[in-house]
């Protein structure tokens, strides 16, 4: 089995390891994700109401956030292969646990396993840079990030249908099965890493605490990101919920919502040429912007009959998943460019930040759509992405240019 390093990559990477690669980030991601549009199927199957309902992705986008933080740092200390199969097989366990859950304690216990465990994709991503050689590197990181992406947003179409034919307990079901079969497929096709570096797990998280402290630009972009993700959650958990309560539509519907979601965030990569002409501190800007109208917008639906109120939310999706991708892009080439050497340690944090975002719109937003219906989340979404734009809106770029 070849060993590989950060120093000595193989000269070129077979496209099907690149494709195992990209599914395998895509699969792994997709499972924090399933179970958002079946909230509302899956909280009358197990008689619970929206708010208790809410706590399942909440769980799991904190697992998902603590497992960035907890565990992605072994990848320096141990064989990377060896991680991401054990972690893949227990995955796969966790979203057994979920299908077969026979309470709403259970299913909470093995949704925050499934985060922990999902966050295999923030391993293979660095094992793609490790492996790739130096010209194609870009290329490779990119067709995973593609992988990633597309398991994000179309996570929930597939789950909506699935479940609208079978249930959702079968969603569950299949996904653990792809995650096994991936598991396999990654121990035999990866090879094996050298452990890059011998410090000791202990003093692995307190480079991530020095890294926040020195890094001022690394606050900003992770603070302003975390609440793009306190909106972006806040709707996702939610619409399901709302889309049966007001339109009587199932989860078939609710799970067809994100392909609104994936047409405006695969049209990110644009991000990239306007950073290249106007800087991505501009791009921050501009994308937070596009959220906090796409969200303004979204609150005349109250007083729009059933499909302009319908048509406003896919054009919302489309706006708002653009500007929250946009700004991801932007903000990550702003932090690779404090400190090369720490660039998985910088990811790592921001990370756990949109995580701790994420869960926090979840339980917000499930909290206000019981008190204040669909007004409340959209308000909680706005105000949000409002709180990001004013993060971005001081323009640092001269005293940063260099690190551009």
């Amino acid at each position: 089995m070849n060993r590989a390093s950060n120093a000595t990559a193989p000269p070129a990477l077979p496209r099907r390891l690149i494709l195992l690669l990209a599914t395998s980030a895509g699969l792994s991601v997709a499972s924090l994700y399933y179970v958002q549009p079946l909230l509302g199927i899956l909280a009358a199957d197990i008689d619970i109401d929206a708010r208790t309902a809410g706590l399942i992705p909440t769980l799991t986008q904190l697992g998902y956030a603590l497992g960035i933080l907890l565990l992605i740092p072994l990848g320096d200390r141990v064989d990377r292969r060896r991680l991401i199969v054990i972690k893949a097989i227990l995955l796969a366990l966790a979203l057994l646990a979920t299908a077969l859950a026979p309470s709403i304690a259970t299913l909470l216990v093995a949704s925050l396993a499934v985060g922990l465990t999902a966050t295999i994709a923030q391993d293979i991503v660095p094992a793609a840079a490790v492996l790739a050689a130096d010209r194609e590197r870009g290329k490779v990181v990119g067709t995973v990030m593609t992988g990633l992406l597309l398991g994000i947003l179309l996570s929930r179409v597939v789950s909506g249908l699935v479940a609208e034919a079978f249930g959702w307990r079968a969603m569950f079901l299949i996904a653990m099965g792809l995650i096994m079969l991936i598991s396999v497929a990654l121990w035999r096709g990866l090879p094996r890493f050298e452990p890059t570096s011998r410090l000791s797990y202990r003093a692995l998280l307190a480079t991530l605490y020095h890294l926040w402290r020195d890094q001022p630009e690394l606050r900003r972009a992770a603070t302003a990101q975390a609440l793009l993700s306190v909106a972006f959650s806040a709707f996702w958990s939610t619409l399901s919920i709302h889309l049966l309560e007001s339109y009587q539509l199932g989860s078939a519907v609710s799970g067809a919502f994100g392909l609104a979601g994936a047409a405006g965030a695969l049209a990110a990569p644009l991000a990239g040429r306007m950073a290249d002409r106007s800087g991505p501190h501009q791009v921050t800007r501009i994308g937070s912007a596009i959220v906090v109208l796409s969200f303004l917008a979204m609150a005349a639906e109250p007083w729009l009959p059933a499909p302009l109120a319908l048509g406003l939310i896919v054009i919302g999706a489309l706006g708002f998943d653009f500007g929250i991708q946009a700004t991801l892009v932007s903000h990550q080439t702003l932090i690779y460019g404090l400190d090369p050497a720490a660039r998985s340690r910088l990811n790592a944090v921001m990370f756990t930040l949109i995580f701790i975002g994420m869960a926090a719109g979840s339980a917000l937003g499930s909290l206000l759509l019981g008190t204040w219906g669909w007004p409340g989340v959209i308000a909680l979404a706005t105000l949000s992405a409002l709180g990001a734009f004013l993060i971005r809106l001081p323009d640092r770029t001269p005293t940063l240019a260099a690190q551009r």
